[in-house]
């Protein structure tokens, strides 16, 4: 976090929920911080800044990283502007300065927005389908936008679980054996859950890639998974098997608004079990480490696939051994985002799809191969970022009896200052970068001109005319 002497940091929202959520009063708080308790009452009023010294209290007392409370929570400034950029608010032209005193000084009133929006928003696009099949539509938001948010206001970082993991993976292979870990997580199932593991035929299994037979204690995997997917189908039937209790208490715990959305939640979260089990947080994060985050060295070493292995690197938030802040964005063909996770602060689009300047999208061009950029976004943020397709898990066949692949691309980057520490972006001059301005949702975006404009900024008139043609099919009064 920067702290120069000549910048003022007003963070007292964020100090005083930091103070609530270990339960502390304003006095506890002061005397493990040394201060008086009216200064830091004046401090969590935005009457005083916070000094760089009680910023290194605070990171000794309470183990917090310094860069979490310079950033905004779940939302943040851009996804305010892209609910205000409805056609619902117009008129309003509310400046940014109230956008980000609103994320700073009531970031839960903020997010409460941001809810209230998304629920309006599926409410209306339900409305929208009944007139045009006739049914009825229900409100409240969609249970993976539900799960997705609150995995997001966790920073997709949840320590008791990578504990459950690194227990288990060692307690698999104590003596060190160096068998692989789909074996062994095998053999345990049946030696400890009477549990056995058959690959069954893609038209025996139809649409399911995994299923459990409870009465003949038997976990059916599709011939149709490769080897790491198969292994992580096993990791997570261990991952219930011998952490349900746990598991059930932190999806409880989470509140969920219906039992549709509870149970994405714990599908959810036993994968993430399952991946700690396959990748260790501390054996995992030294390896990223020490290669230079060389995606291929990982998956050689755990035996997982790309896409796992990127997934993990978003969650490195251990505060004694952090990684790198990655996010990951997954899209299909159509542009559909299915993923959407970072440990850092990328600013993602909430209700649209990725900037086509993006070479995410690019990724199709280059089936199997990985793509480099450094991207700019349009709060001056600079984030270098890697591209490749991966095929869908479970691909079924198509005409001819051939599988469709590469049908999706993983987007993973980091903030550019993170950058020198990627193996992948040796031999790029990153004082110096060739960067490529992207921006939001289309819908939202003021970058003008743009040849990949594909719909017009919702707040900004049109300036077309019949004596000019622009590079943008959709040409808008800039300022």
């Amino acid at each position: 976090m920067d702290v120069s002497a000549d910048r003022k940091l007003f963070l007292g929202a964020r100090l005083k929920r930091l103070r609530r959520e270990r339960g502390l009063t304003q006095t506890a708080m002061a005397v493990d911080l040394g201060v008086s308790p009216s200064y830091l009452n004046h401090i969590e009023r935005n009457q005083r800044p916070v000094s760089a010294q009680l910023l290194l209290r605070l990171a000794d007392a309470y183990d917090v990283d310094l860069r979490s409370l310079g950033q905004a929570g779940v939302a943040g400034e851009a996804e305010l502007a892209e609910v205000l950029a409805d056609p619902l608010f117009q008129g309003l032209d509310v400046p940014r300065h109230e956008l980000v005193q609103m994320v700073d000084d009531a970031p839960g009133a903020a997010e409460a927005l941001l809810r209230l929006y998304r629920a309006f928003s599926e409410h209306r696009d339900r409305a929208r389908a009944a007139l045009i099949d006739g049914d009825e539509g229900s409100a409240g938001p969609s249970p993976a936008d539900w799960v997705r948010d609150w995995i997001q206001g966790r920073a997709n970082y949840f320590p008791e679980l990578d504990g459950l993991g690194e227990t288990l993976h060692a307690s698999l292979d104590p003596n060190m054996t160096g068998e692989g870990c789909e074996a062994l997580a095998r053999a345990r199932l049946a030696s400890r859950h009477n549990l056995t593991v058959r690959i069954m035929p893609a038209e025996v299994m139809v649409e399911w890639t995994r299923r459990f037979d409870p009465h003949r204690r038997r976990l059916l995997l599709s011939e149709t998974l490769d080897p790491s997917s198969r292994a992580f189908a096993i990791a997570y039937q261990l991952a219930l098997s011998e952490h349900e209790p746990e598991l059930n208490a932190l999806a409880d715990a989470a509140r969920a608004p219906d039992a549709a959305t509870r149970s994405l939640l714990k599908v959810s979260l036993t994968n993430t079990l399952a991946a700690a089990i396959l990748m260790p947080y501390a054996a995992f994060q030294r390896l990223a480490e020490a290669s230079g985050y060389d995606i291929a060295r990982l998956q050689a070493r755990f035996s997982v696939s790309y896409e796992q292995v990127a997934h993990r690197l978003t969650t490195l938030s251990r505060p004694t051994a952090r990684g790198v802040p990655f996010f990951l964005i997954r899209v299909d063909q159509a542009g559909n985002v299915s993923k959407r996770y970072a440990a850092g602060a990328f600013p993602f689009a909430r209700f649209g799809g990725a900037c086509p300047r993006w070479r995410l999208h690019s990724a199709f061009r280059t089936p199997g191969r990985l793509v480099t950029q450094i991207i700019e976004t349009p709060d001056g943020g600079r984030w270098f970022t890697l591209a490749r397709t991966v095929d869908r898990q479970g691909a079924t066949m198509v005409s001819g009896g051939h599988r469709e692949r590469y049908d999706l691309a993983i987007g993973l980057g980091c903030e550019l200052k993170d950058a020198h520490r990627l193996i992948h972006a040796r031999g790029l001059d990153l004082a110096a970068p060739d960067v490529t301005p992207i921006g939001p949702a289309c819908r939202l975006c003021h970058r003008h001109p743009c040849a990949e404009r594909a719909a017009p900024p919702v707040d900004r008139p049109l300036t077309v005319d019949d004596w000019s043609k622009s590079v943008s099919p959709y040409p808008f009064a800039v300022g």
